[in-house]
């Protein structure tokens, strides 16, 4: 989503750190291209003046402009000002009450649904023991999908007959929670295509029967700054706590995303991701704004190998990295690994200095470069996986006939991998005798 921003930023940012000396006309000029690629990302007007004026204040400042590293002082200051302006209002998320009811709101097509079976997976592994309800008497198919999300995670959803209300469905989960042991609600709570006082009204009359400790609003952010506007007219009219932004994957400018805390003043909570209940994130402005400026997100890179990875296989494979024994069908379970880690591109932009890359990364990705490779290592025998160098002419024939691929295909494969094992060979004899190879 912010792709062609953080390509701008950065630019404009790297020039400054390589200048020896920074005067303030420097800082002025990177400034004004700031000011311009904000504007263009689609940042509210305001929200951007008074980021570009705040900057400004900071880097002109004698005892930045003195310093040699006056340019990586510059990016520090756009930094911390930038995560400052994601991270406006209070981003606490606070669990209370026997059992703890956290409302759902916004409009249709906005992701309300699917947030609410990616909160309660994210609270099951919190250790809580979340029910789903389905409080849309409107929309049959929402209750549904509602039902199918929570049958994959394996969690209840209450649901009511189409005659009943949305207070009298809030009332009967929050009874059958109680009856099931269950210590959180998640009300998905009907949306409307446009705001109307009905919608306020009833969810306003819903927060006062159920009193939940979390009203979440969630915002699509591909939306615009029209989705500012429908932040700004819920946050009048019912009581919020925070936000979910949702479909932050996408290939929208991004504007919204970098507003909506500073014009609304609400915390942004949470991130959608993408479209699998394993795609929300907590939110932290300092790792966004990290990313945005090509600094990586180290933290949330390591969390989510911490989720994906078991710790006893990565055990087993640094063994097997160390002598030298790595075969294809290892290597096939690592991309089968990093798959569940989500899509390669935002991988890559998580570690510092490769953000660049992410989009070419991403792009072999979507035109199925990973999956030709996948199809060229089952194609093989067991043995051939354990031991490439088997495959003579005929063999990589019938491999890439059985893959759907070319020859050249497989045969680059074969070489990429032997390379690589030779790497392997070198770190590891280095690492026995105390030291890494130097390059020559």
């Amino acid at each position: 989503m912010f792709d062609a921003l953080s390509d701008r930023l950065r630019d404009v940012l790297g020039r400054l750190t390589g200048r020896g000396r920074v005067t303030e006309a420097d800082v002025d000029a990177a400034m004004r291209e700031v000011r311009l690629a904000l504007l263009e990302a689609d940042v509210n007007f305001r929200v951007v003046k008074d980021f570009v004026a705040r900057v400004r204040e900071r880097a002109v400042g004698a005892e930045v402009l003195q310093t040699l590293n006056a340019g990586q002082q510059v990016i520090k200051i756009v930094h911390e000002e930038l995560t400052a302006l994601l991270g406006a209002g209070d981003r606490a998320f606070r669990l209370a009450g026997s059992p703890a009811v956290i409302a759902l709101v916004g409009l249709q097509g906005s992701g309300k649904t699917t947030s609410a079976a990616k909160l309660a997976r994210h609270l099951v592994r919190q250790g809580r023991r979340p029910l789903l309800v389905a409080a849309d008497p409107y929309r049959p198919a929402a209750v549904e999908q509602l039902v199918a999300l929570g049958r994959s995670l394996d969690l209840p959803v209450h649901r009511a007959g189409p005659d009943t209300t949305v207070i009298e469905i809030a009332r009967g989960g929050l009874a059958e929670a109680r009856r099931g042991g269950r210590d959180t609600v998640i009300l998905d709570t009907a949306g409307r295509l446009t705001l109307d006082e009905a919608l306020m009204a009833e969810i306003r009359d819903l927060a006062a029967v159920v009193e939940p400790c979390e009203t979440l609003l969630v915002v699509d952010a591909m939306a615009g700054q029209e989705s500012v506007a429908v932040a700004e007219a819920f946050r009048h009219a019912v009581p919020l706590t925070g936000l979910i932004l949702t479909k932050i994957d996408g290939d929208a400018r991004g504007g919204a995303a970098l507003s909506i805390s500073a014009v609304t003043g609400l915390a942004v909570k949470f991130l959608g991701t993408g479209e699998k209940t394993d795609a929300l994130e907590v939110f932290h402005p300092d790792r966004l704004a990290g990313r945005i400026l090509g600094m990586g997100d180290v933290l949330s890179l390591v969390e989510r190998a911490q989720e994906n990875f078991d710790a006893k296989e990565q055990a087993n494979l640094a063994e097997k990295l160390r002598k030298n024994t790595f075969t294809l069908d290892d290597f096939l379970d690592q991309m089968q690994q990093l798959k569940k880690m989500g899509p390669v591109g935002q991988l890559l932009e998580m570690i510092p200095g490769m953000g660049g890359m992410a989009r070419e990364a991403q792009g072999a990705v979507d035109r199925g470069e990973l999956r030709r490779v996948e199809a060229i290592i089952r194609s093989m025998t067991p043995g051939e996986r354990r031991d490439p160098s088997v495959l003579n002419a005929s063999r990589r024939r019938r491999v890439a006939t059985g893959s759907g691929t070319t020859l050249p295909d497989v045969n680059r494969l074969v070489k990429q991998f032997g390379e690589m094992q030779k790497l392997m060979k070198q770190l590891g004899s280095a690492g026995r005798r105390g030291r890494l190879p130097l390059a020559r």
